[in-house]
């Protein structure tokens, strides 16, 4: 049997902390940014942690 290999796409994406926690980018950066406010616009680059009940999924894709 060969080994299971990572899901590419979810590694590119999603990045696990130290502490163990799933990490993530915000949504809505990349098109009509003239409508969206200064501070709406700063607020989507920082990054954001999963849920809970999705992070159980995205641990198993990236992690093979």
């Amino acid at each position: 049997m060969p080994k299971m290999k990572s899901h590419r796409g979810a590694s590119k994406r999603f990045k696990t902390t130290k502490s163990g926690k799933v990490k993530r980018k915000k949504a809505y950066t990349s098109h009509i940014l003239n409508k969206k406010s200064t501070k709406r616009k700063r607020n989507l680059r920082k990054s954001t942690h999963v849920s809970k009940p999705e992070e159980k999924n995205i641990r198993l894709l990236i992690s093979k």
